[in-house]
């Protein structure tokens, strides 16, 4: 027999899951709804010195509790909030767990908080950074406890497709207050648990899908591979933040073949990350200087045409400012800087007679947002400091989820900035992306961008979610006038410089160079 432990989300308990128990024992499973030390009907219990360690101990006790001899296999679900739990609880007892079950949820690890992807901007303003601060000491009530969502509240948090009004009510009616201790103490795993076979249960109505999974995998970043294991599965539910409420019956179909090993499975990316992969032009090799963050590629005088005087040759130049996605790990070897296609866009950049300015800013996470963004704007005052550059004359260009630390340079852009592109943007945080500050929103600052001209490459098999921000953007550009120039590449992928060496995809970074370089003026 397989035991089901059930862990649900912050403001709920045991009672959400009332519909997928009955189904789960239907088929003849074992199943524990967990209520967490003041939730649900346990709101009652002091809530001063709840933590995330509180609920922990909580799912290890259920777990000592199932009989092994009669339910040998236990499946543990976290839902959202309840997945920190759920893998603190499973490190600890790993010979007893047969798989963990991520309902919509992130995937934490050491060290992280369940603050750090709270999707509630003000609740995030509340529990500072998400890493630090005890009960009590966030501007949470007076017991240390964040109050539940109001129901026009509950879609900060996750989308409420496929709710009826019936079931937001009661979702509203029986949530009670999170301790904030759940939200800002870190998890701690010894790493036992990542041993274990793992299950995503994807919400597509909240943002998340395979297809999504996939690129992340294929895109080669080390944090994302151990989603191609053999062992790890996926489903969808086409619903919103809440399966257990809005269609209880599939969810538990989900479980039961969860627990049997089946789901999809993704296909592992070759040898060669595509991040480390050629860029897709030949282009003729560079000096570059490292300074700090930045290395920066200078044109070679010798390229001048013999009727430019030697002075004209040593004059200033205008630089193109290529900035990486992410967010990406911070011991990611080798950095974004010395990855084939920046080193690429550096040398071409150089090649066409400007500085080309590649930069590691440190977006590495979700709420790193701010943070990289200083590194940037101190990249720009260095590069502009150099006398080797006009610094009235300085395009950015920005890649992947960089599109997001697009929005300030928007709003008020400064008159040196005389072009700003973008290639394959995240124009707007994913749904599932959580805490982003609401500076970063491009579609929202673009009223400010004035005359400032944008180049967009946007590529045609892009991922729908993405491609979503990208036409949300453009559709507020035009509607206050900003002029963007759309370069589309119908048959590319994102990160397509690396990945499809085609003469379209060719033509297409040549074209968008051409175009940034054009409202640099004559050099």
């Amino acid at each position: 027999m397989t035991a089901f432990v059930l862990v649900a989300g912050c403001f709920t308990g045991g009672w959400i899951w009332q519909e997928v128990a009955e189904r789960l024992r239907e088929s003849g499973a074992e199943v524990h709804p967990v209520t967490l030390t003041g939730m649900g009907d346990r709101r009652d219990e002091a809530a001063g010195g709840t933590d995330l360690e509180t609920h922990i101990e909580d799912v290890v006790r259920v777990i000592d509790g199932v009989d092994a001899h009669d339910a040998p296999e236990v499946v543990i679900v976290g839902h959202d909030y309840g997945i920190h739990p759920v893998l603190g609880a499973a490190d600890r007892r790993p010979e007893r767990i047969t798989r963990v079950v991520h309902l919509d949820a992130g995937m934490p690890r050491d060290g992280d908080t369940a603050g750090q992807l709270v999707p509630d901007e003000e609740v995030r303003r509340r529990l500072g950074d998400g890493r630090s601060g005890r009960p009590g000491e966030t501007g949470d009530d007076e017991e240390g406890r964040i109050p539940a969502p109001s129901s026009a509240q509950w879609q900060r948090w996750g989308s409420t497709a496929g709710l009826t009004d019936e079931a937001l009510a009661r979702l509203t009616r029986l949530a009670a207050p999170q301790p904030t201790g759940t939200l800002t103490r870190p998890l701690r795993l010894s790493g036992a648990v990542t041993a274990l076979p793992a299950t995503g249960v994807l919400c597509t109505g909240n943002g998340l899908n395979i297809a999504l999974i996939e690129d992340l995998v294929a895109g080669g970043l080390p944090q994302f591979q151990h989603l191609a294991k053999p062992e790890t599965s996926f489903f969808e539910l086409a619903t919103g933040h809440w399966p257990m409420l809005s269609c209880p019956g599939e969810l538990a179909e989900v479980l039961l073949r969860a627990a049997e090993g089946e789901g999809h499975r993704i296909t592992p990316t070759g040898a060669v990350p595509p991040y480390l992969r050629p860029f897709v032009l030949d282009v003729p090799e560079r000096p570059r200087e490292r300074v700090g963050r930045i290395d920066l590629y200078l044109p070679d005088v010798s390229d001048e045409p013999d009727e430019v005087s030697e002075a004209a040759s040593d004059r200033p130049r205008p630089a193109v400012v290529f900035l990486h996605g992410g967010p990406l790990p911070a011991d990611v070897r080798p950095t974004p800087r010395d990855w084939p296609a920046f080193v690429g866009y550096g040398r071409y950049a150089a090649s066409l007679g400007v500085v080309g300015v590649t930069v590691d800013h440190r977006l590495h996470g979700f709420d790193d947002y701010e943070r990289a963004a200083g590194d940037i704007t101190e990249a720009v005052e260095l590069v502009r400091a150099d006398p080797r550059v006009d610094p009235e004359r300085i395009a950015l260009w920005f890649f992947s989820g960089a599109g997001l630390l697009l929005a300030p340079w928007l709003a008020g852009p400064p008159s040196w900035l005389r072009c700003a592109a973008a290639t394959y943007p995240i124009l707007a945080p994913l749904p599932s992306w959580g805490a982003v500050d609401s500076r970063f929103r491009p579609a929202d600052a673009v009223n400010g961008a004035g005359r400032l001209p944008v180049v967009l490459t946007r590529v045609g098999l892009e991922n729908a979610e993405i491609a979503a921000t990208v036409e949300d953007f453009l559709a507020a550009a035009k509607e206050c006038g900003t002029g963007v120039e759309v370069i589309d590449v119908p048959d590319a992928r994102h990160g397509f410089e690396s990945i499809g060496h085609t003469e379209q995809s060719r033509h297409a970074v040549a074209q968008a160079m051409g175009a940034v370089l054009a409202h640099l003026g004559p050099f």
